[in-house]
This record gives C-alpha cells, structure tokens and sequence, in this order.
C-alpha cells in the first residue's frame, strides 16, 4: 500500500485528537504502520514555535510564517519520508488550520495564506480531512480553563474560526468531511472510523 495522509482538524475540545488516538489504534490493530503527528509541534523545531506562538503576542502575519515554518520542517522531516516508506500518517492538525484560524479567524487575505501554505506544505496534501464539529460552548467545557492565548481571543474569534473550516470543507468536499462531535463519543469514533477505512479501502 502506498503511503497514506490524514489529517484531523477542529476547533480544541472538538475531539480531534481523542478520535485521531482511536483511528491510530484501530490501523495497528490491524496490522498497519501509522505514523502519528501533529501541528505544531511534530518536530523538535515545531516544538519551539508550538511554545513561542501560543504563549507570546504577535501580529497575525508573524503567526502565519512561524506556522509555515513548523509545516515545512514537518513536511521535509517527518511526513513526506513516511510518505515515501508508504506509511499512513495521521496529523493533528496542518494547512486547514491556518486557513481556519490565520485566514478566517484572523481576518488575513486568504489568497496570502494559501499560497504561504503553498510553499510550506511543497505540494504535499493529505487524501482525507476530517473536520470534527462541535458548537463553540461545548468544545470549551469540554477542554476546561486554558491559558493558550487562542483559547483567550474569545467566542467571536472562535466562530469565525468554526466557520472557515466549514468553508473550506464546503470548497473541498472529495477531501474534506465534517463529522459532528456534539453527540456521544462512540458514535462519533464509529462515524470517523467508517469514513477512514472507506478512504484506506479497508
């Protein structure tokens, strides 16, 4: 099987990560090699800026670089070489995200950040987005008290937020699907899963 890229997107407390953790489980209990990522932070460089952008204030253009910084770095160290191995790789998080929070969220020309996400992601695309949805309320129970200053921005900032990735998934729709999360956390994961293994042709 060639390699295979997935990426999970959402605003935090929408579940991405909890249900990318299930689908990872599933694929090793199957026998299949899956590398598990995420943006930022999923390399040592990307855990540099992981720190520096979500604890120090900064215009929404130095955002959008220090991001695509992360996404090259994590292109050429970790994802396109699983790639290559035929590895399926699952990230928490990548290009959609800037277009959701930088774009959307901060108000940036979108065209500016696609092409940025252009030239940091060197033409590499997952085959399958999944947007985990959730309304903004119940993604803030849900991950409690934050000290992140995107969790700080506010509901408004947040709904833009939710909103863009609802755009681009209704710009996308062969790769992006969205999948509620508002529901109980088992159907959800049978909905991700059945959309993955759809995908991976399981």
């Amino acid at each position: 099987m060639p390699g295979v890229f997935i990426t999970f997107e959402g605003i935090d407390g929408s579940g991405k990560t909890t249900m990318l953790q299930s689908v990872a489980l599933k694929l090793q209990s199957l026998g299949l090699p899956v590398v598990v990522t995420r943006e930022p932070g999923g390399t040592e460089l990307g855990r540099a800026l992981r720190d520096l952008v979500l604890t120090h204030e900064m215009s929404p253009m130095a955002e959008l670089f220090l991001y695509a910084a992360d996404r090259a770095e994590h292109v050429a160290r970790v994802i396109r070489p699983a790639l290559e191995e035929g590895l399926i790789v699952l990230s928490d998080r990548y290009a959609d995200a800037t277009l959701a929070y930088q774009g959307y969220g901060r108000g940036l020309p979108l065209w500016m950040v696609r092409q940025v996400n252009q030239w940091a992601t060197d033409g590499v695309m997952p085959k399958l987005t999944i947007v985990l949805d959730c309304e903004i309320a119940e993604a803030r129970r849900r991950k409690g008290p934050s000290t992140d200053r995107f969790e700080r921005d506010g509901e408004d900032f947040l709904t833009r937020v939710r909103q863009g990735y609802l755009e681009v998934a209704r710009q996308e729709p062969e790769r992006v699907r969205v999948i509620s999360s508002s529901g109980p956390k088992d159907v959800t994961a049978e909905l991700v899963w059945t959309t993955v293994a759809s995908a991976l042709n399981l």
